[in-house]
C-alpha cells in the first residue's frame, strides 16, 4: 500500500559526517572532490562537514550509502548514519538561542 511505503518510519535520511585533511594541495583537492561528488548524488549541506539526503526507503538509502563508500578519499574520517524520518523530525535545531524552522522534506513522486 502507498501509505505503508511512505510513512515516517520507512522514509530514511542518510547523514554523512566527515573530517578530511586539508593541509596540502592534494588533500584540499580530494576533500573538495568528495564534497562535490556527494552533492552531485543529491546530498545537501546540513553543517560544514555534515551532509544529508532524503531517501524514500532503506533500500534507496543503501544505494546512496554504497555510492558514498565508492567516493571515499584516501585519508580522513567519514561516518555514515541512517535515521528514520520520524527521528529526523524530532531533531531540535537552533541558531544561537533561537529555534530554527525545520527543513522542508522533498516531495516524493510515485510513478505507479
Amino acid at each position: 500500500m502507498k501509505s505503508e511505503r511512505l510513512n515516517a518510519y520507512r522514509i530514511m535520511w542518510v547523514l554523512v559526517f566527515f573530517d578530511l585533511p586539508t593541509e596540502t594541495k592534494k588533500e584540499r583537492k580530494a576533500a573538495g572532490d568528495f564534497r562535490k561528488k556527494i552533492l552531485a548524488d543529491g546530498f545537501s549541506m546540513f553543517q560544514f562537514s555534515i551532509y544529508l539526503r532524503h531517501c524514500a526507503s532503506m533500500e534507496n538509502a543503501t544505494v546512496h550509502i554504497k555510492r558514498v563508500q565508492k567516493l571515499l578519499p584516501e585519508t580522513g574520517h567519514v561516518g555514515i548514519m541512517c535515521i528514520t524520518d520520524k527521528q529526523f523530525g524530532m531533531m531540535k535545531i537552533f541558531q544561537g538561542k533561537k529555534p530554527t524552522v525545520a527543513m522542508n522534506v522533498p516531495q516524493q513522486l510515485e510513478m505507479f
